[in-house]
């Protein structure tokens, strides 16, 4: 989808918010004086859309680590119920639902047949480099499932926030749990794609405009650059 706008229209004068796309990402055409962007990645109209992706996503992360951090579970149709094995941190056994997770992965990885479910590589990977220190492991798991699923849901450092939203899935995904990890990879790099825009209803409204990025620096001061005849968005 792409939208001709031409100069002087609102969104091309709009908050700064709209300036990331503009500066950092516009791709010029020398002939036709044509900036094309791809509307589902940097229209701020567009913003709707990704609310609702966030909502699911965010809520999804934050279900999986509050039954971690607290045994009881946000999941709809359980909600409230306590969950089998308990929280996984602060507690007497802590690092066990872990370990539990990690060998049972292991297994899989010797079942008979070419192809396991879990690659024999990655069953050594969890069997030397992370089996020994679940006890530690288990907060960084907890912990980092809960800060995903808030910077998602809030739309703070949304990208950023997908991006490792993404790594937990491919790992989760390696390890033979197949569950809605597909489906949050997917939905996870659309909002990678779309950063600019996918957490406009959200603190990254007033974030990034405040930081800017590392190819533009912040955007919170004016610029008289020239605007271009028309632009897509």
């Amino acid at each position: 989808m792409l939208v001709l706008l031409p100069a002087g229209s609102p969104l091309l004068k709009g908050e700064r918010y709209e300036q990331i796309s503009q500066n950092s990402t516009a791709s010029r055409d020398a002939y036709s004086g044509v900036t094309i962007q791809p509307a589902f990645f940097f229209d701020t109209r567009m913003a709707w859309l990704w609310l609702i992706v966030r909502l699911y996503v965010g809520y999804q992360w934050i279900a999986a680590s509050w039954w971690k951090l607290t045994g009881y579970s946000l999941y709809i149709g359980s909600f409230g119920r306590p969950m089998r094995g308990g929280s996984w941190v602060f507690s007497t056994h802590s690092g066990a639902g872990l370990a539990l997770f990690i060998n049972h992965s292991i297994a899989q990885a010797h079942t008979t047949g070419m192809f396991p479910q879990v690659q024999g590589w990655y069953a050594f990977f969890l069997q030397y480099a992370i089996l020994p220190f679940t006890s530690v492991l288990t907060y960084v798991v907890t912990f980092g499932e809960l800060l995903v699923g808030l910077g998602i849901l809030l739309g703070a450092f949304t990208g950023i926030a997908a991006f490792f939203g993404i790594f937990m899935n491919v790992n989760y995904l390696l390890a033979g749990s197949v569950s809605i990890n597909p489906i949050l990879i997917v939905l996870s790099v659309f909002l990678m794609l779309a950063w600019r825009i996918s957490g406009f209803y959200g603190i990254d409204r007033y974030l990034l405009p405040f930081l800017g990025t590392p190819w533009t620096g912040p955007l919170t001061a004016d610029t008289d650059a020239p605007e271009a005849e028309y632009s897509t968005f």
